[in-house]
């Protein structure tokens, strides 16, 4: 089933414990964040209210007891998108109580045996796939009505592997 639009906001909100997400490209070609890119890019100020919706959103899920967090596969050097990412995303998304960690697969992959898709697993149980194209275009989300046990492997190898942001960024210095 794909999800979209207000289906893929209901389905989202409706965790009850811990929504998690698995970021595999290195791309996200989003029309909406076009123009924020390119202003980081021109090495601009970043906007005050940038990433706010999200923001009042994480905060809600937080307020509420839930748990939400994600791990970013990257590869040095890093893509532009990625640095935006880190000077004017992750912070901010931190900040508003989202656990993001990065998971630096530089050095061939560690031979980590990792879904090279994205997706977001609420509650341990339902996952939502999510198809881009090569240039990261985001095609759909469609709900994986299969077995959840290799996305559980996935995420518990996600996790012993990566590092949270800030100690990562440190890295980078």
């Amino acid at each position: 089933m794909l999800l979209d639009g207000e289906k893929w906001r209901r389905t989202f909100d409706a965790y009850e414990r811990d929504a998690w997400r698995f970021e595999a490209q290195p791309v996200y070609t989003m029309p909406r964040e076009a123009e924020n890119v390119a202003r980081f890019l021109r090495g601009e100020s970043k906007p005050a209210d940038h990433n706010a919706g999200w923001h009042e959103r994480v905060r809600g899920y937080v307020a509420s007891g839930r748990a939400i967090g994600r791990v970013q596969v990257v590869r040095r050097p890093l893509t532009d998108y990625q640095r935006y990412q880190f000077a004017w995303g992750i912070p901010g998304n931190i900040g508003a109580g989202e656990d993001i960690r990065v998971l630096d697969v530089s050095q061939d992959d560690y031979g980590l045996p990792l879904s090279g898709v994205d997706w977001w697993m609420f509650d341990e149980s339902r996952i939502a796939r999510l198809n881009f194209r090569a240039d990261g275009t985001q095609i759909n989300r469609e709900l994986f009505t299969g077995d959840v046990r290799p996305f559980l492997e996935w995420k518990r190898i996600a996790l012993a592997h990566s590092v949270p942001f800030a100690e990562y960024v440190k890295q980078l210095a």
